[in-house]
């Protein structure tokens, strides 16, 4: 067995009970161009910790929570 998934992002809201919904942003290569391309994925996170809207927050995958919640919110970074 491996660490777990950690992944870096920006809350995007925190409207719903204990989730946030984290912004996660990637860079991947073209195939043919080469140019860089950045992608951006939503993960619903657990947010026992308190992050805000903005808030620059470090994630953890975990057994799933709830139908889409399989992150945890581990450290807000800023």
């Amino acid at each position: 067995m491996g660490e777990r998934k950690k992944r870096i992002g920006v809350v995007l809201s925190d409207k719903m009970q204990r989730t946030v919904v984290v912004q996660g942003e990637t860079t991947i290569q073209h195939p043919v161009y080469k140019k860089y391309i950045k992608r951006r994925t939503k993960y619903y996170a657990d947010n026992s910790i308190g992050a805000k809207t903005g808030d620059k927050v470090k994630i953890v995958e975990t057994r799933p929570l709830s139908a889409m919640k399989r992150w945890q919110v581990i450290e807000v970074l800023k």
